[in-house]
C-alpha cells in the first residue's frame, strides 16, 4: 500500500464529501480512490468514514485522524517546496548586520566570495558596534559576538569561538612594568570597551580562581580596532578578540599580558528570526559561512 497516496485520497474524500468528487480531483476512478481508503482503514484497523449513497462523512476517529493527516501533508508540501527552491537560482536581497571589526576583517571577504557563487543575490551589509534587534530592524541575518545564549523568537547558530587576550605594546610594558596578577591592572592604563564615566570591569580566571577587576585608562571605545591602534602606540593594556589582534601578536607588535589568566569565553553566532529558517537565501548564507569558518577559521593564540 502507498500510505501517502492513501492519506491523500482520504483527505480529498473528506474535503469533497464523496468518492466521485475526490476521484475527479485526483484524476482517478471512483473505485481506485475507494480501494486506497479501504486499504488505509485496514492498515489502521479502524473505520474512518461513514458511507451512504448520498454523502460520505468522517467518523469521530476519522475526524481526529483527518486533522493529523492535514498536518503531515502540509509539512511534506513545505519540505518539498523548500527542496525545490534550493534547486532554483536564489534571487533577492539579504540584509545582514555584523560588528564593525569582525565585519571588515572577516565577514566582508566571505560575503564577497558568497556573491560570486550566487550572482542573482544582493547583500545589504550593515556594520556597527551597537546592539541590534534583528526583528525590529528587519535583518535577515545578524552576527553577534557574546556569551552563548538562547533568544526567544530567534535561531542562534554558533559559528566559531572568539577567544580574547590581554595584550600591550612592548613600549608600554617597558615603561610601566608587566603585571603579574589581575589585581595589578587597577594601577595600569587599560584601554576598554564602554564609557569613561562607567565603572568598567574585566573578569579573568586563573590558577588562583576568578578575579573581577575595575579598570580605567586614557581611552575607551565601542570599536576594537580603535583600541588596538591605541595599544600599538603604547597607550595601555587592552582586552581584545584574537581575530583583531592575532597577527599583531604573531608578529611581535603586541605582547600577551597575564597569559595564564583567561577572560570570559565569547562565541561568534549567527542569529536570524524563526520565520527566516526556511528562506533559501538565508539558509545558503548560513551554510556558506559555517562551511567557510569551520574549514579554515584559525584564531592565533599569540
Amino acid at each position: 500500500m502507498d500510505k501517502f497516496e492513501s492519506i491523500r485520497a482520504f483527505t480529498r474524500v473528506v474535503a469533497a464529501g464523496g468518492f466521485a468528487a475526490a476521484a475527479r480531483e485526483m484524476g482517478l476512478s471512483r473505485s481506485a480512490v475507494n480501494k486506497l481508503v479501504i486499504a488505509l482503514e485496514n492498515e489502521l484497523g479502524v473505520q474512518l468514514l461513514h458511507r451512504s449513497t448520498r454523502v460520505v462523512t468522517p467518523t469521530e476517529t476519522g475526524r481526529a485522524f483527518h486533522e493529523r493527516c492535514l498536518e503531515i501533508l502540509s509539512s511534506l508540501e513545505e519540505a518539498e517546496q523548500s527542496i525545490r527552491q534550493l534547486q532554483a537560482e536564489p534571487k533577492g536581497t539579504l540584509r545582514v548586520n555584523a560588528p564593525m571589526s569582525f565585519g571588515t576583517l572577516h565577514l566582508a571577504p566571505a560575503v564577497a566570495d558568497f556573491l560570486q557563487h550566487y550572482p542573482e543575490l544582493q547583500v545589504q551589509l550593515t556594520l556597527n558596534d551597537r546592539f541590534v534587534d534583528p526583528i525590529e530592524e528587519g535583518f535577515d541575518l545578524t552576527v553577534r559576538i557574546a556569551q552563548p545564549q538562547q533568544i526567544a523568537s530567534l535561531i542562534v547558530q554558533p559559528l566559531a569561538p572568539a577567544p580574547r587576550v590581554l595584550c600591550a605594546a612592548a613600549e608600554y610594558l617597558n615603561r610601566r612594568g608587566t603585571p603579574t596578577h589581575p589585581e595589578q591592572l587597577q594601577h595600569h592604563s587599560c584601554l576598554h570597551y564602554g564609557q569613561l564615566a562607567v565603572d568598567n570591569q574585566w573578569t579573568l580566571t586563573g590558577p588562583d580562581g576568578e578575579h573581577t577587576v575595575s579598570v580605567a585608562g586614557v581611552l575607551c571605545s565601542n570599536n576594537g580596532e580603535a583600541l588596538k591602534e591605541a595599544a600599538l602606540r603604547g597607550l595601555g593594556i587592552t582586552l581584545l578578540p584574537t581575530f583583531i589582534v592575532g597577527q599583531d601578536l604573531q608578529q611581535g607588535r603586541l605582547q600577551r599580558v597575564l597569559p595564564e589568566y583567561q577572560p570570559t569565553e565569547l562565541t561568534i553566532s549567527l542569529i536570524y528570526p524563526v520565520n527566516r529558517h526556511l528562506s533559501t537565501k538565508v539558509r545558503l548564507l548560513v551554510d556558506f559561512l559555517q562551511h567557510r569558518f569551520a574549514r579554515s577559521w584559525a584564531l592565533p593564540s599569540g
